[in-house]
């Protein structure tokens, strides 16, 4: 689960960064829209595996090396 949830914000951040950078949000492009049902399903999920990767912060650093 942490690895799906690092990933999910990974692919947020990088959206979140053609956003900035390029005035582009690929998920919108992609999915039609940022009003799109989809779409906000994708934004809801990143955001909660960002809610989820604020977890990894207080685990023990041996026992998240081991995964």
């Amino acid at each position: 689960m942490d690895r799906f949830a690092l990933l999910l914000t990974i692919i947020g951040a990088l959206n979140w960064g053609s956003v900035g950078i390029f005035n582009f949000d690929v998920v919108a492009w992609i999915f039609g829209g940022s009003t799109a049902t989809v779409s906000r399903i994708i934004y809801s999920l990143i955001a909660l595996a960002g809610i989820w990767c604020i977890s990894l912060l207080f685990k023990d650093r041996s026992r998240v090396e081991d995964m």
